[in-house]
């Protein structure tokens, strides 16, 4: 068992934390904030640590997924994205249902778990349309998770469809839709949000669309975007209303915080964010979302090398294969655009951790050459 006698810092105002960290006690926003300006970003990373071990011992979560974004069209003109494209604009497009199809098809190769699905907010697709893409996919894949649509993308099918947000997701799940990813959170503060993605549904409308998804028995993930114009005061707001809607529903099960790429971007002019500034963020995660199982170091905007540090700064998931993925390459990520699962493994055991091959809800998956079975 960890004690305080093992944990040193030259910042004496991380000890009361530590005290509750240990203590299995919630941090108050106020600690938060002192998570992120101490200058002991070690001592930060010990603690994050600490909860991630207590949760998981060495495992470290993976799953064999495949991206797809079936559209770039988007009605939406967000200062963060480097994706989206007006309807009629070069390098836009719009998959056809059997292209849809046959992209999932072509990442099937290692038995993939899970499709994961988001595009733009295209002004003339019909919800029937998103039907007709999950009862393809589910009638060629029947075994795999279909996680997709964000809180942003099901609000705006809602409108555009005349129906209210419950009844478009029941009409989805229908239809063959089994959970929901994080996007689209971006900052909750509608100072920062007027600004980076002001078409964007509000915080508020971001959470009440999760609120209902929940109650209606979908699990989902939660995003954050950072290191762009918000301060720290935004980023624990946003974690604080995250946390305070999962004591109420218990249906979020990951927290991705993702690092903003301001490349090709209206935001262009803004740094990059530095490797320490993306480990800290993991480990105040980790410490400050005491109530979320999972917090995923995301190693297609981390890069590989920098999400392997983390599994030691409170992240125990390193997301998938992924196999194709657009949004942040288009915003100049330089990650490799898939990765293996040999090569998960392998990023997994040089951590010092033990690689554990998940599906969606974090079930343990046995795999068999090119099959594989989900343990109950």
């Amino acid at each position: 068992m960890q004690t305080l006698d093992q944990f040193s810092t030259y910042d004496l105002r991380l000890n009361p934390i530590a005290e509750k960290v240990l203590a299995g006690e919630r941090l108050s926003a106020e600690e938060g904030l002192l998570l992120y300006r101490t200058r002991d970003v070690l001592a930060v990373g010990w603690l994050a640590n600490l909860v991630r071990e207590r949760l998981h011992g060495d495992k470290t979560f993976f799953n064999v997924n495949r991206h797809i974004n079936h559209t770039n069209v988007c009605v939406a003109a967000c200062r963060l994205c480097a994706f989206g494209r007006k309807k009629g604009e070069p390098n836009g497009y719009t998959m056809e249902l059997e292209e849809a199809w046959t992209t999932a098809a072509s990442g099937y190769s290692e038995a993939v778990t899970e499709f994961h699905i988001v595009g733009g907010l295209h002004p003339d697709l019909s919800l029937e349309y998103y039907l007709d893409l999950l009862r393809g996919l589910k009638e060629r894949f029947p075994k795999v998770h279909i996680k997709a649509f964000t809180m942003v993308e099901v609000s705006f099918l809602a409108r555009r469809a005349k129906l209210t947000i419950e009844q478009t997701l029941i009409k989805l799940r229908e239809a063959g839709l089994d959970s929901l990813p994080g996007g689209g959170a971006e900052i909750f503060a509608s100072d920062v949000r007027s600004i980076i993605c002001d078409h964007k549904i509000d915080g508020n409308e971001w959470i009440d669309t999760a609120r209902i998804a929940h109650k209606l028995g979908f699990r989902s993930n939660a995003t954050m975007l950072y290191g762009h114009i918000e301060n720290d005061e935004h980023r624990i707001d946003h974690m604080m209303r995250l946390r305070t809607l999962q004591d109420e529903t218990g249906g979020f099960q990951t927290f991705i915080p993702l690092a903003f790429h301001p490349e090709n971007t209206p935001l262009s002019h803004l740094p990059v964010t530095t490797g320490l500034t993306d480990l800290r963020q993991v480990a105040v995660s980790r410490l400050f979302l005491d109530n979320f199982a999972h917090i995923k170091a995301y190693w297609q905007m981390l890069t590989p090398k920098i999400a392997q540090i983390a599994l030691r700064f409170g992240a125990d998931d390193l997301d998938g294969t992924v196999i194709e993925e657009k949004i942040y390459h288009d915003a100049g990520a330089t990650t490799p655009q898939g990765m293996t699962r040999r090569e998960l493994c392998r990023l997994i055991t040089e951590a010092g951790r033990v690689p554990v091959e998940r599906d969606t809800l974090y079930r343990a998956v046995e795999r068999n050459e090119e099959s594989f079975t989900v343990a109950v």
